[in-house]
């Protein structure tokens, strides 16, 4: 698991014309870091208005702050700014609504080198515009080797071994309409505390690698609604070879649907055998169905348990 680092200076270049946001002063320390490498809940609580005791990372000033400030004697005024821009947990300090920033605190935010932004956006769009931002961009995150499909409006990521036949799988679910998210390599995000969210490396975006074929550029040849930038993660379908010893092993009923780890969540998964003769293609689509059906409520192996054990109570008596 990874958390992305983030500077002063990235979120201006990123949300300079969303947020009409401009640099005041401080632009020596456009390398301030937003979140702490070592935070424990990365993306939580980065932004809020002017917190004294308790700072955010990224201080908002609007209407209120202002007039609170410039209510505060001159000696008290000069001491609360130094105390909000000497404070290790302020990055940054944003002033809203287009309003005037005060002397005082821009050349206090030269002197200690703490970025000074303003906009032209009220406060409570700023707050909630960088809050959903930054909620993505310092999401946890980790890698995967598979396929990552759309599959009847549901993210199926498609796991197994190297030469398995994951990306043939792809190709064939991509000709039966399904859409492709990535191949070989899948960024998955954990979002929100029960919400993954899988994308593709923008260096391997539009392309599936097929043993015999190459590199295919999906896009060209399936046209644009073949392809998806990120979708949630709700299915693991798990390809695996077809056991020796044959099926006596193999759970046919699979009462308890099995589960996949990924940053910290469990996501449901199905494991599929690979053998000659089945339609995998045909089956992820089954799986994708019975998941839907089972979040529904809907469970077959439950109700074909139950009607078998009604028809040996009912055979004795």
């Amino acid at each position: 698991m990874s958390i992305p680092q983030l500077t002063a200076d990235d979120l201006f270049a990123y949300q300079q014309e969303a947020l009409k946001l401009e640099w005041v002063a401080g632009k020596e320390g456009k390398d301030r870091l937003l979140e702490n490498v070592n935070a424990v809940y990365p993306g939580i609580a980065l932004v809020g208005y002017l917190n004294i005791i308790h700072p955010n990372p990224i201080q908002i000033i609007g209407p209120h702050e202002i007039k609170y400030l410039e209510q505060l004697p001159k000696e008290q005024y000069i001491k609360t700014i130094e105390g909000i821009l000497q404070n290790p947990a302020t990055a940054m300090v944003l002033i809203s609504d287009g309003l005037r920033v005060p002397e005082a605190l821009v050349q206090l935010s030269e002197k200690h080198q703490v970025p000074l932004l303003g906009s032209h956006s009220t406060g409570p769009q700023v707050v909630d515009y960088l809050q959903h931002y930054l909620a993505q961009m310092l999401a946890p995150r980790v890698t995967l080797h598979g396929v990552y499909m759309e599959v009847l409006g549901i993210g199926v990521f498609v796991s197994g071994k190297s030469g398995i036949g994951k990306s043939e799988l792809a190709l064939e679910l991509l000709s039966r309409n399904h859409r492709l998210i990535a191949d070989d390599a899948v960024e998955f995000m954990r979002v929100a505390p029960d919400v993954l969210v899988g994308q593709c490396p923008e260096m391997l975006s539009n392309y599936l690698e097929v043993r015999g074929l190459g590199v295919l550029n999906v896009r060209s040849m399936f046209g644009e609604t073949a392809i998806r930038n990120r979708k949630k993660l709700h299915l693991v379908v798990n390809l695996k070879a077809f056991p020796e010893k044959g099926a006596s092993n193999i759970d046919r009923l699979q009462a308890e649907l099995a589960t996949h780890r990924i940053l910290e969540l469990d996501v449901p998964e199905v494991v599929l055998y690979v053998a000659s003769g089945r339609n995998l293609a045909v089956l992820v689509e089954v799986a994708t169905r019975s998941y839907i059906l089972r979040m529904s409520g809907n469970n077959p192996a439950d109700d074909f348990i139950k009607q078998q054990q009604e028809a040996i109570l009912n055979n004795n008596q």
